[in-house]
């Protein structure tokens, strides 16, 4: 669906598709555990969010230099595009490349590169956000950050990504209360499969402005109430929820009760090479699944654009929205 849109929660790392992962592999003398791309694409089946994660973090071998963030990051854009992303806050995971002996100027200079020119070649405004690893420690947290302080300038803000249960908001208090010294827009994942208090947590600990993903507030009435209240976006990834088993199928996808409820609701792709669709594509299938009308859709892209970070450009924000109420949906 081509309405208009930002994409507000996606993970450059996981729009690698098949084709260019071997790509890479073979530019970088990679031996990968697939004999083609079709192995590897019946290998996109996921129990929950830890089998995905072991397969996203194994794929990363492949990226080894800038170009190859370059390249990974142009193939995004021109994707978005084609389903009416005009503005993305792209996430990338430092720690995951570190370990590899990948060094954070590789990354940044790297996916700069493509966002550089996005707007130029793809009519895409973009930021970039910085996101730690929970399932690593608070201390190796704070040295990323410190190692991202060089790069500032292309980085908007910090997210937390990864494992959630048995790791609470609460662990990374200190390098987010350092995030916002330095001026760092910040978010997290939270209620996705952990539960709502992360939600809670994230708020009051980190001090986060969005929630990513945020499923299970609806299990906390007075949680929802403030969500509702304070007008805090949740960036909703509806086909990755299905794929990693939080939700069973699309038609039983809480999307439509948290619009009725007023929830600031946006619909992102998440890792969509992965998981079976671009944000255009979560967009179609919401609409289909939830029975969801023209008007509905147009929210959701509208808070799309209100969620963004994008004080800065105010009069950018104002022509996005624009573009928004201009739409005209087809028939479904």
């Amino acid at each position: 669906m081509a309405v208009p849109k930002a994409e507000l929660h996606l993970h450059i790392e996981g729009t690698l598709e098949p084709e260019l992962a071997f790509a890479l592999a073979e530019r970088n003398g990679v031996t990968l555990s697939y004999a083609d791309t079709e192995a590897l694409r019946e290998a996109y089946r996921f129990s929950d969010l830890q089998s995905f994660l072991d397969l996203y973090y194994s794929l990363m071998a492949v990226l080894r230099t800038a170009d190859d963030f370059t390249e990974l990051a142009d193939a995004y854009l021109a994707r978005a595009a084609t389903q009416g992303v005009r503005h993305a806050e792209i996430f990338f995971d430092p720690q995951a490349h570190a370990v590899r002996g990948v060094p954070m100027g590789v990354v940044v200079e790297g996916l700069g590169a493509a966002l550089d020119r996005a707007e130029e070649r793809h009519g895409i405004s973009t930021r970039l956000i910085m996101c730690f690893l929970r399932d690593e420690s608070a201390e190796s947290a704070m040295a990323t950050l410190e190692a991202a302080k060089p790069y500032l300038d292309r980085i908007t803000g910090v997210g937390l990504d990864s494992a959630e249960v048995g790791h609470p908001p609460a662990k990374f208090r200190e390098v987010y209360e350092e995030a916002a010294r330095l001026g760092l827009r910040r978010v997290a994942h939270a209620g996705e499969e952990g539960p709502a208090a992360y939600v809670r947590e994230a708020l009051d600990v980190l001090g986060v402005e969005r929630i990513d993903h945020g499923l299970r507030c609806l299990e906390d009435p007075e949680l929802v109430e403030r969500l509702v209240r304070d007008r805090v976006p949740l960036t909703l990834c509806p086909l990755s929820n299905v794929r990693l088993r939080a939700v069973d199928v699309l038609e039983e996808h809480p999307l439509r009760e948290m619009l009725a409820v007023g929830l600031m609701a946006t619909v992102n792709s998440d890792d969509p090479a992965y998981f079976g669709g671009y944000v255009g594509d979560n967009f179609d299938a919401v609409r289909g699944a939830l029975g969801l009308e023209p008007e509905q859709l147009r929210t959701l892209a509208r808070n799309s654009f209100l969620a963004s970070f994008l004080e800065d450009e105010e009069e950018r924000r104002e022509r996005y929205l624009a573009e928004v109420e201009a739409y005209e949906f087809g028939v479904a």
